[in-house]
Order: structure tokens, then C-alpha cells, then sequence
């Protein structure tokens, strides 16, 4: 047995109030519903004019100063100029407010110090307040005013109003808890973004022929094949079994492209000379904005390509050798019909094909609403004391989410709301913390910094109830090689809408992938290969945007490694198996139990059910539907009533021995010394043994059911003829409900009349011969 999970590790309910009001479980109604209201005061400096001259230059370098108590931000500042214009918006959270009065000073840059120019204040309790969908505030002219209060020369233009996080200037707002933040790069890093998955397409090259083809020495067989290349994706071909000038394969390739189409098909005919060396024989490049796309199983035409030996992409004149071409026969297409897998079929967030014209319609929305976390553990140190910067990222279907980060906090509060069209209910919404490395110029430092992972929740839709609020304290759990941590929690309100209970019923009749997955369905090795290239495109393509979702992000975001061989999820996974079995297990003792009459009672209630179905035989499905829909009621009343999440039991993360924990985070191939992989070798051969042993058990019961009717065992099989003619005559004479019921009682017999020793039947069947005594 296994010790339950600490109370540290379990999901807990929770009552925020949301959108200003304390949550019901019933939909509320308002924008930013699902998140708790925070007040901002913004400040948006737009312009100056008419700057009067500091230096002794007679120019001005004017930025902008906005201070609110200890904290301070500026605009940058712009050389020799009277009329500038920066349009930057601050925003100062109100629960950190510490003054009652908003200085926006304007400054002229200097070397030695900046020069004052002029100042406008603002008392904190005039200022207006804005809820959208409001117009934004009109920004209005200020004329500037010295120390002491006297008006001086120049205006600035501002508009200042209290808001939300509702605000449409609030993602692009510098806020006051970034004041430690230096540089644009930084700034940049800690925006909160919305961003987009690259769309995806499979090509596939079928490779028919080739013909004419020229190799250098014509005095042997040329043994072909055709290596393709797209991007970092390189596959091959068999040696063609034609060996000849003309060979021939009739082979399909298969790769993951990504729109917009950046890179050329490189193919190329290459002929085995020697060991380790091949000839070029010819190449060409196939821009694939020119492949045809295909959106069902038709056959589509194939064309002829001409072979060169020298090709250039990208637009430089071809080189050419000679003026007769070889050439290759080749059918390309981009699949539209298929979904490309990029995340584990177990836990996947999308599940529509490729082309859009092929998409169902959409059966619902799903809200999700980030409020907060709760003792998050530092992270990393600075200034001798542990820090964390947290940001959440969320992804579902093709649209990622990346909140603002939360500098320097371990209870940060984001509440950020997000909405995603649902497509299919069996689909998840994956949610990861992440810890920000890369707002003190942690890459210019000459290491490259990765962002750490804090923690990752997983949410079923099919597991939650429409239109029914969901907000609960989720743990952050992480494995790490010294066994599972509790990083913190991460607060959610999730809620799931339906458009339509019909279309969504009607999903659960629907396959679960696009149906070219199996009309044409591709091979498990394609799909891991395939899975892998898809993975490493979208982290690419995510690592470039502004600010980026960097590779480590979407790696654990997407569980690149779930895949690895791993001692502790092995063991879970046979934990799971004996789960499952387990029902059938307690069916089998309870009917032992029957038929050793250990309840007297129930095995005489037992023998006149069984002798109703018996004479009633029209009676034994609906008796069973009737049971199984009795039962289904009956646990409705102890249904789960909060979304799953990671389970340290379940893992058995909380049991795992040091060593295995070690192993499974050991690099690929392997980097510790000789001895430990040796005694992980040799463990893994114990382990591989047992399985072996079970698999050999299974082959041999099942070549003893083969050698009934095989005369393997001339005498057995003679006996085993014999009993199926008698029982034929038997069974054909005797009425089958009489049989039935004989068996039956047989069957539940009287202890009194059993015996301990194998039935007639086993031991027959235990001296069958098999093929073991065959094997070497």
C-alpha cells in the first residue's frame, strides 16, 4: 500500500470574488468575469511643445519623468528637439500606492545632471475613473509649471484616469512593478502576449523512378537511392532493387512543413560506391509553394523533375555539367487532410486537420481566468537573496498565452482572463509557470540563461460541467532528481460554455482524428519521427517571436520527453494495468466465493438467477443494461466535483528509489560513469527477463490451443476428436438449455462434493506439447 499524498499536494476549492463579486458557480455576466478587479492609475504622455533651451547649446534633450511616491518611470529622451512626441502609458498598481499626489516632470538629458524644465501634478482624488467599454480618455494640453508653482514655458499633453486590468492600455503599459527593470529587451520580456502556432502540413514525396541516370563508373551496377532534405529534416530511401540507369522504388517520404514555406525539397540521387561513400548522380529543389495540396485520399498526377548536377536555391544561375538531363519521376503533395501531431494523443488541445474548409464548427468556448500563485520557492538569487519572476504561459489548440511577469514576488497576482474556441470536449488546456531569467540581460552575459519551469497543470474539458465556474487552487508539482517538490499553487477559474448540446453529443460518435489517419494511416515510427520535427518547428518559430516563447517554455509545455524510457513511469503504468484489472479481479474472488458457498444466501439466490437467464435467455441483456444503468446512477452521487490535476500517488513520484529518479533524468545517450550505466544495464536486463519469461507463458498457452487439432500429439489429439464428435451428438440431441443449467450447477457445486486437485479439462490442457522444448 502506498501512503496517501500529503495534504500539501491535493486540489483545493476555493471562493474568490470575481469581477467584483464573490463566485456562485452559476456564469456571471460581466467583461474580465472570471478574474479579481485590480485598480490601476494610468498615465499616458503623449507630446510636448514649445520646450525652452537648458544647454548652453541652446537645445533641449526632453524625456518625461512620472513619479508616484517611490516609484519612477521615464520616457526615453530625444536629441535637439522642442516638440517631442513618445505616446508611452504608465501604469501604477493602487494596492502599492503610498502617496496621494502624481508628479509628471519633464527633464532636459545632460551629462553631468539632468536640467528641470517644468512639472504637472495631479491630485490622486480628482482623477477620474474609466470602465470599459468607455471611449479612452481624450489626453489634454498642461501647461508646465516650475517648483514653486508658477506657470513657465512649454506644454505637455497627458491624460490621466483610474482603470483595470480590463484596460486596453494595460498590456502595453510599463508598470510600476517593473521599476527595477532596465533596458527595452527587459521590458519586452515581461509583457504579457497572445501568440499563434505556425500551421502545419505534412508533405508527402512519393518517390516512383528515376531514368537516365549518369554514375561516373558504367562498368558496374549502380546501387540508387534518393536522399530529400527540408530544412533540418533529412530522409532517405532503400537502395533500389533495380540496379540499373532506370531504378525504381515506388517509396513514400514523409516530412513536417510549416507556412509560410521558407525552405526548398532538396532531392538528390546518390549511388553506394564504396563504404561510407556515395556519388551525387543529381539534385533538384522543389519550392514547395509550388506543391499541390491534397484534402482527401484521391490520387493526385505525378510529374517529372529534372535532375542537375550542381543546384543553387536561392536564385543564383544553375551550374550545368551537361546538356542531357537525367530525371525523376516523383508525386509531391501537402496533406490537408491529416491533424499534425505536435503534443501526446493522450493530452492533446487540438485535433482538427490541417485545411480549414475541412474544420467542424465549434461547439462551445472555453474561459480561462489566471488569478495568482502562492508560495512560489525562489527560483534563482540576487543580490545574495532568493528571487522568483514568475509568468504563466497556457496553451490550447493553436493560440498560446503568455501573461505579464510579476517581478520579484512568491504570491504574484496576474489576473489575466483568456478565451479559446472549443473544437472537440475530449481535448486539454495545458497551464505552466515559468520563472523569467532574462530580465537583467541574463543572455548578454555570455551564458545562455533558460527560463526554469515551476510547475504545469492539466485540465480535460470533458471532465468539467458547462457553463459551471471552476476555481480551485492547483499544486505545482515538479520531478526533480531528488524527488518530487511542491513549488507552489497556481489559482484558476476555468469555465467551459456550450453553444451546442447537439453538436457536442454528436463529438462523442466521431472519431477522434481526421479520417485520413485511417484511411491512409501512417506507421507509429512515422508519427514519433514526425511529432519530433513538429515539436522542434513551433519551438523554433515561438523562440522568434516578440517577446519569445523560448524553446524550453514550449519543450515542457508540449512534453517533448514524455516519450523517454523511465523506471518510475514504467512502474505507474503497471500500477494503472493492475487498476483496471482489478475490477475483473474482485468479479473472480467474489465468484469464488459463490461457488464455495461462503454466503449460503446469496449462492441460492445466485443458482434462481441463473436458472430465470437460463430458461429466459431474451432476459440477459437488458438484464445487464439494467444493472450497468443502475450502477451509473447510483455513483452519481459521489461524481467528482473539481477538475483532476497531477497526482504524486499516481506517478508514484513520492516512492521513486534516488537512483531511478537519476536515470530518468540522465541525458541521451547517456553521460554518468561506467559502473552506474553498468548496473543500470544489468537492472534493466532483470526486468527484461521477467517480461520475457511472461511472454514466452502466453506464446506457449497459446501454441497448446494450436496442437489440439495439429497431431503434434498423436494420442492427445485422437483423445480431443473423439470428445468433439461425442459432445456434437451429445449437444445436438440434448436441448442447449439443459446443458446450460447442468454446467451451471456443475459449475457451483457444493464444496462438499469438490476435490482440490486440477479439473479432467487443466491437466488435459497442461500436457499439450508446445514449441519451447524447440528453442535454442
Amino acid at each position: 500500500m502506498h501512503r496517501p499524498p500529503p495534504e500539501d499536494f491535493s486540489l483545493k476549492e476555493t471562493s474568490p470574488h470575481l469581477g467584483g463579486g464573490k463566485v456562485t458557480g452559476d456564469k456571471l455576466t460581466s467583461t474580465y468575469d472570471l478574474v479579481e478587479q485590480m485598480q490601476y492609475l494610468y498615465v499616458r504622455v503623449v507630446k510636448a511643445k514649445d520646450l525652452p533651451a537648458k544647454d548652453v547649446t541652446g537645445s533641449c534633450d526632453p524625456y518625461v519623468e512620472v513619479k508616484l511616491g517611490n516609484y519612477k518611470g521615464t520616457t526615453p529622451h530625444f536629441e535637439k528637439k522642442t516638440n517631442p512626441e513618445w505616446n508611452r502609458v504608465f501604469a501604477f498598481s493602487k494596492d502599492r500606492m503610498q502617496a496621494s499626489m502624481l508628479e509628471v516632470i519633464v527633464k532636459d538629458k545632460d551629462f553631468v545632471k539632468d536640467d528641470f524644465i517644468g512639472r504637472v501634478i495631479f491630485d490622486l482624488n480628482e482623477v477620474p475613473k474609466r470602465v470599459p467599454p468607455d471611449s479612452p480618455l481624450a489626453p489634454q494640453w498642461y501647461r508646465l509649471e516650475d517648483r514653486k508653482g508658477d506657470k513657465v514655458k512649454g506644454e505637455l499633453m497627458l491624460a490621466v484616469w483610474m482603470g483595470t486590468q480590463a484596460d486596453e492600455a494595460f498590456p502595453e503599459a510599463w508598470h510600476s512593478d517593473a521599476a527595477a527593470v532596465s533596458g527595452h529587451d527587459g521590458l519586452a520580456n515581461m509583457r504579457s502576449k497572445v501568440y499563434l502556432s505556425p500551421k502545419l502540413w505534412y508533405l508527402r514525396v512519393n518517390v516512383i523512378e528515376a531514368q537516365d541516370l549518369q554514375p561516373s563508373d558504367r562498368g558496374r551496377y549502380p546501387e540508387v537511392f534518393v536522399k530529400a532534405i527540408l530544412g533540418n529534416q533529412a530522409l532517405r530511401t532503400r537502395i533500389s532493387q533495380v540496379k540499373s540507369i532506370n531504378p525504381m522504388w515506388n517509396e513514400d517520404l514523409m516530412f513536417v512543413a510549416a507556412e509560410p514555406f521558407e525552405e526548398a525539397l532538396i532531392l538528390s540521387v546518390e549511388d553506394r560506391v564504396g563504404n561510407n561513400k556515395d556519388e551525387v548522380l543529381g539534385r533538384c529543389a522543389i519550392p514547395l509553394q509550388y506543391v499541390e495540396k491534397r484534402f482527401d485520399h484521391k490520387i493526385l498526377n505525378s510529374r517529372w523533375f529534372n535532375l542537375e548536377k550542381h543546384v543553387v536555391v536561392d536564385g543564383e544561375q544553375k551550374k550545368k555539367e551537361t546538356k542531357f538531363a537525367s530525371r525523376i519521376h516523383l508525386r509531391i503533395c501537402l496533406e490537408g487532410g491529416y491533424h499534425v501531431l505536435d503534443e501526446s494523443t493522450h493530452y492533446s488541445s487540438d485535433l482538427r486537420p490541417t485545411e480549414k474548409r475541412l474544420w467542424k464548427p465549434t461547439i462551445g468556448v472555453l474561459e480561462l481566468g489566471i488569478l495568482n500563485a502562492q508560495g512560489l520557492l525562489p527560483m534563482k538569487t540576487k543580490d545574495g537573496r532568493g528571487t522568483t519572476d514568475a509568468y504563466c504561459v497556457a496553451k490550447y489548440g493553436q493560440k498560446w498565452i503568455r501573461t505579464r511577469t510579476i517581478i520579484d514576488s512568491s504570491t504574484p497576482k496576474w489576473n489575466e482572463q483568456y478565451t479559446w474556441e472549443v473544437f472537440d470536449p475530449c481535448t486539454v488546456i495545458t497551464i505552466g509557470v515559468f520563472d523569467n531569467c532574462h530580465l537583467h540581460g541574463g543572455d548578454k552575459a555570455g551564458v545562455a540563461t533558460k527560463d526554469s519551469r515551476i510547475g504545469k497543470v492539466r485540465i480535460r474539458l470533458s471532465t468539467l460541467e458547462t457553463d459551471r465556474v471552476y476555481t480551485h487552487s492547483y499544486p505545482l508539482l515538479v520531478l526533480h532528481p531528488t524527488g518530487v517538490k511542491k513549488m507552489g499553487e497556481i489559482h484558476l477559474a476555468i469555465r467551459f460554455t456550450c453553444s451546442s448540446l447537439l453538436n457536442m453529443m454528436h463529438m462523442y460518435s466521431q472519431p477522434l482524428l481526421p479520417k485520413m489517419h485511417y484511411l491512409h494511416p501512417l506507421t507509429v515510427n512515422q508519427l514519433d519521427s514526425l511529432r519530433h520535427q513538429a515539436t522542434q518547428i513551433v519551438s523554433m518559430r515561438l523562440s522568434r517571436a516578440e517577446p519569445p516563447l523560448r524553446k524550453e517554455v514550449v519543450e515542457y509545455m508540449l512534453d517533448v520527453g514524455s516519450h523517454m524510457w523511465s523506471m518510475r513511469r514504467s512502474k505507474a503504468n503497471f500500477f494503472r494495468i493492475m487498476g483496471v484489472l482489478s475490477g475483473i479481479i474482485a468479479v473472480g474472488k467474489w465468484f469464488d466465493q459463490i461457488c464455495n458457498w461462503k454466503n449460503p444466501i446469496t449462492t441460492v439466490l445466485i443458482h434462481i438467477l441463473f436458472f430465470i437467464l437460463v430458461m429466459y435467455p431474451e432476459l440477459i441483456l437488458p438484464t445487464i443494461f439494467l444493472y450497468l444503468f443502475l450502477i451509473g446512477v447510483w455513483y452519481f452521487r459521489w461524481r467528482p466535483r473539481h477538475p483532476p490535476h497531477m497526482d504524486t500517488r499516481l506517478s508514484h513520484a513520492d516512492s521513486a528509489h534516488p537512483d531511478e529518479l537519476d536515470e530518468e533524468f540522465d541525458t541521451f545517450p547517456t553521460s554518468r560513469p561506467t559502473d552506474i550505466v553498468r548496473m543500470r544495464y544489468d537492472r534493466l536486463r532483470s526486468i527484461a527477463g521477467r517480461i520475457q519469461t511472461v511472454v514466452g507463458d502466453l506464446a506457449t498457452q497459446g501454441e497448446r490451443l494450436q496442437s489440439l487439432l495439429s497431431w503434434r500429439d498423436p494420442r492427445a489429439t485422437a483423445l480431443f476428436v473423439l470428445f468433439c464428435l461425442v459432445a456434437a451428438i451429445v449437444l445436438y440431441v440434448t436441448p442447449f438449455q439443459v446443458v446450460a443449467l447442468l454446467t451451471g450447477f456443475y459449475v457451483l457445486r457444493h464444496p462438499r462434493f469438490r476435490h482440490k486437485l486440477p479439473s479432467v479439462p487443466l491437466n488435459f490442457f497442461r500436457r499439450l506439447p508446445a514449441r519451447t522444448d524447440c528453442m535454442l
